[in-house]
């Protein structure tokens, strides 16, 4: 009990001080996210003083994120759900109704127009995919589309840029993006079997980069 006491002590004295503040900086904030009328929302983005992180909601709304101790504000956006922001103030549990936040029924639920607003701009393409458009799976620079049944070997989407097909995007900047939309099944079958994973289309708002 002795030996076990004094390395302890030990490892207190010996470990530098910015090292334990280090430890100490990171806190874990987990939550649920659900819709007006209680359903989970899945795929929403968090955000951390305006600054997006890795985290999204998973199947049943749920979350979890580490942040800096001391940080302000934690933002939820989803395309159909809308976006709401709260106070941290210390707290390590925070859900989120996203009931009076949704956009109009009218717009298209396959399409995604990018505004301006106080969210920042994305490190790339595929980050601002991941971020903003609902029903597809982002690992690195590997994109899925959920619910797509193909024939083919590779899982890749058909890229259409500005009314071109291309298997290249990654040099697309996203704040040059204007909307972004997903096509899968019957509305994918325009483009035949090249569509078969579906098809993501990306429209420039100059139209090249």
């Amino acid at each position: 009990m002795k030996k076990l006491l004094f390395i302890l002590v030990a490892v207190l004295l010996f470990t530098p001080p910015e090292a334990l503040a280090q430890k100490a900086k990171n806190v874990t904030i987990s939550g649920k996210v659900v819709d007006g009328n209680n359903n989970p929302v899945a795929g929403a983005a968090i955000f951390i003083d305006k600054k997006k992180t890795d985290a999204v909601t998973d199947q049943n709304g749920r979350y979890s994120v580490k942040v800096k101790k001391g940080a302000g504000q934690i933002l939820v956006l989803s395309l159909f759900s809308g976006a709401i922001e709260q106070a941290i103030d210390g707290r390590t549990e925070i859900n989120f109704v996203l009931s009076d936040n949704a956009p109009p029924a009218q717009e298209d639920p396959k399409a995604l127009n990018i505004k301006d607003s106080a969210v920042p701009v994305y490190q790339d393409i595929y980050d601002m995919i991941r971020g903003r458009v609902p029903g597809v799976e982002v690992s690195g620079k590997s994109i899925k589309i959920r619910g797509t049944n193909s024939l083919n070997v590779s899982t890749e989407p058909l890229f259409v840029v500005d009314g071109v097909i291309t298997s290249e995007i990654d040099g697309i900047a996203p704040e040059n993006v204007s909307k972004i939309e997903v096509l899968k099944g019957p509305d994918a079958s325009v483009y035949g079997t090249r569509g078969s994973n579906g098809v993501i289309i990306i429209t420039r708002k100059t139209g090249k980069d």
